[in-house]
């Protein structure tokens, strides 16, 4: 089963990602919120804390593929603290493939990702 740290390695394999505990002191405490954002927007892409002794994991994803997800896994829910339609709460109890967890978290940090400007042509 998956646990804090290795969902953290996970998110810090991209090149632009880094760890922030904006709401807790002490990343070493359980109930620690740890959010991993971009460093060049700053925008959050993953969520990794711990609620009533469950590691869990909240991740953007597209409104309809959200609400699909939370058909099909039950341990997939609407997010907590976060927009109910566009954020994904993943109970992380061994219970979805790790590959489905990491694939979450590439396409929140697509989602989140800083938007390319376009160059205006005269």
């Amino acid at each position: 089963m998956l646990t804090r740290r290795d969902l953290i390695r996970q998110c810090l394999t991209y090149a632009d990602a880094y760890e922030d505990y904006p709401f807790d002191e002490d990343r070493n405490d359980p109930a620690a919120w740890t959010v991993m954002r971009h460093k060049s927007n700053h925008k959050s892409f993953a969520m990794i804390f711990e609620r009533g002794g469950r590691l869990n994991l909240n991740v953007k994803c597209d409104p309809a593929e959200a609400d699909f997800l939370r058909n099909v896994y039950r341990s997939v829910t609407a997010a907590y603290h976060m927009n109910k339609e566009h954020w994904n709460g993943i109970a992380v109890d061994g219970s979805i493939p790790e590959n489905e967890i990491f694939g979450w978290i590439d396409e929140s940090f697509r989602l989140t990702a800083p938007k390319l400007k376009r160059r205006r042509t005269k």
